[in-house]
């Protein structure tokens, strides 16, 4: 790893100089176990720790296949996925693994006792397979975490909607929480040039995930003018959601649960701010039971930010605990879009609500191979920022995991893998200059 690692830290090394590296015979990896799937059994989910499933192991580095890459991870991100798979809910990831191993005699690499997780990445390709013509070793990049087959026709006007479409290390394994990842060519992106690994790691999935859901016709097709109600707006997929409302000419109406995460909005330019918790909505009278009370409470006070109007576009991801609300609140032909439930996947709605006044409920994943490039563009141009608020080491993953189950962060959670420190990677200074301040929104609070 050290030879890799020089190699990636020298301004002189070429792509000939990467080709002719010595590719190990393991690396270190941030794995969960399947002999270890029941070990929260009986237990509520805030009481399971990913401290407790998560190890940092030396793995075998995967056979390379056709159309994928062996890619050099310096940084990488915490996402709910990797809290999910970590406390083995709402199921193992190991019949993801499995499921996929029966595709093809390849993809039997990835049933293994062992799921290497992570579904960012920030590093160099160090060799890619055949039929790879866009990438070659030596190249800085970042990847997205959409892995298809593009077998069938489903796929191919929407990648989201390939019968075998599957989140890198999620659904499938040798994820980037990893020194080494092994990705799908067509999951590499140019990494900007003005951000550091850590930086360009952090926005990958929740900056695709907004991209998609908020601003793509596959989502809301958010326009100027729109009110959009965004929960955990200072979190990670919030506060790309705040950020490409604003950009986009909209009014983002900003939900948090504290002074200190409504200080973020502000930073991030944001005016109509709604601390939930200072302002004691409490939306279910018990764990049956929900409160139409608070609803209409909560939709005068969005009134009173928005000069008397209602939410034109709901960006959901709580689930259970706000998707009654976001139903009610939201105005006549109004849109809601969903991507997660991190608070509860079995929602309950008043559908009067939603079916006499015209409304829709969209459903979005991840995000196509198109949304994630120019999600990923907007990055490199400065229009929209990572939210990097802390940085862990790899061996401290499950430290970083534990801080994202328990709502302890801001933004992302970055993790160095091969990187030995924060601040490297960084190739243009004169950009990054006009953009520091916003570059380092989340890591002042």
């Amino acid at each position: 790893m050290k030879e890799i690692l020089d190699a990636i830290q020298s301004p002189d090394s070429t792509p000939a100089d990467f080709a002719a590296l010595r590719i190990p015979e393991s690396y270190r990896a941030i794995t969960v176990h399947k002999d270890e799937t029941e070990m929260f059994a009986g237990l509520e989910t805030r009481e399971k720790d990913p401290r407790k499933s998560i190890h940092l192991d030396d793995v075998p580095v995967p056979e390379l296949g056709p159309g994928e890459a062996l890619v050099a991870v310096m940084a990488s991100s915490v996402n709910y996925n990797s809290v999910w798979t970590s406390i083995f809910e709402p199921l193992s990831t190991f019949g993801f693994l499995e499921r996929y191993g029966r595709v093809s005699e390849l993809t039997k690499r990835h049933d293994l006792p062992y799921h290497v997780i992570g579904s960012d990445l920030a590093g160099v390709v160090l060799r890619t397979g055949p039929g790879v013509n866009a990438w070659k070793p030596g190249d800085e990049v970042v990847a997205h975490c959409l892995s298809v087959e593009l077998e069938s026709s489903d796929g191919h006007n929407d990648t989201m909607l390939d019968p075998e479409q599957r989140i890198w290390g999620f659904e499938t394994n040798f994820g980037g929480l990893a020194e080494i990842a092994l990705v799908k060519s067509n999951q590499l992106m140019p990494k900007p040039g003005h951000l550091s690994w850590e930086e360009a790691a952090a926005p990958g999935l929740v900056n695709s995930t907004a991209y998609r859901q908020l601003v793509s016709r596959n989502g809301a097709a958010m326009k100027q003018g729109d009110n959009v109600l965004i929960w955990g707006a200072s979190g990670g997929l919030g506060s790309y959601a705040t950020q490409f409302a604003l950009a986009g000419g909209a009014n983002p109406i900003c939900v948090v649960s504290s002074d200190q995460k409504a200080e973020i909005c502000r930073k991030m330019g944001a005016e109509a701010i709604i601390d939930r918790n200072a302002e004691g909505y409490k939306f279910w009278k018990d764990e049956q039971t929900q409160d139409p009370k608070e609803w209409k409470r909560f939709g005068k006070r969005i009134r009173e930010l928005t000069g008397g109007e209602d939410i034109d576009i709901v960006f959901e991801h709580p689930g259970r605990e706000t998707f009654g609300a976001s139903v009610y609140v939201t105005r006549k032909g109004g849109t809601i879009t969903t991507c997660a439930s991190t608070s509860g996947y079995m929602h309950e709605y008043d559908n009067r609500y939603l079916w006499m006044s015209l409304k829709r409920i969209i459903g979005s994943h991840f995000a196509n191979y198109r949304e994630a490039w120019e999600a990923n563009r907007l990055i490199a141009k400065g229009k929209i920022h990572p939210t990097l608020s802390k940085v862990y080491s790899l061996q401290d993953t499950g430290q970083a995991a534990y801080d994202v189950h328990r709502n302890l962060h801001q933004g992302k959670v970055g993790v160095l893998a091969l990187a030995p420190q924060e601040g490297l990677g960084v190739r243009d200074e004169e950009m990054r200059a006009k953009h520091l301040d916003a570059i380092n929104r989340f890591r002042d609070i």
